[in-house]
């Protein structure tokens, strides 16, 4: 067993691990962070994805020990960001959750693509979401829901 740092969500944990845990595991099992979803365990459908220091990676397919001293927000943390909850009311407004699985590391992932591209067009948006799979198929409205929400993120990159 070792003892890593996080910072989660804006909270510095320590944490004792195996050196062979994967990041997923740590965050579900062992901070009881359930927004990060466990589906294919092979960084196929990208539903585990959290930001890493800002950007998405599969927390399926990343050893927790890699992630030592690191900041990770999930799509909790993310609701003290103004732009963010703009971006999940029009989620809810566009209808872009069926089942709601999926809804998380969409949000992320929508999330950063709007902070790097906040003019973000159809193909950098498509770009972006391909390493996601929505069983339900809400594709047209999560990209309806991100369209929307651009307008936020391009409001504050101005500021």
């Amino acid at each position: 067993m070792k003892e890593i740092k996080l910072k989660v969500d804006g909270v510095i944990m320590k944490v004792n691990i195996d050196d062979n845990e994967i990041l997923l595991d740590v965050l579900r099992n062992k901070l009881g962070i359930r927004s990060v979803k466990a589906a294919c365990w092979r960084g196929e459908c990208g539903l585990c994805t959290v930001l890493l220091n800002g950007i998405p990676v599969k927390s399926c397919m990343m050893l927790a020990i890699e992630a030592d001293g690191q900041e990770i927000i999930t799509a909790q943390g993310l609701y003290s960001d103004e732009r963010a909850r703009k971006l999940m009311d029009s989620f809810v407004k566009h209808g872009a959750m069926q089942c709601g699985f999926c809804t998380p590391a969409f949000i992320l992932t929508s999330h950063y693509i709007l902070n790097k591209y906040p003019d973000a067009d159809d193909e950098k948006i498509n770009e972006g979401l391909k390493s996601l799979i929505c069983r339900c198929g809400t594709y047209f409205q999560i990209k309806e829901a991100i369209k929307e929400a651009k307008k936020y993120y391009d409001h504050f990159s101005k500021s």
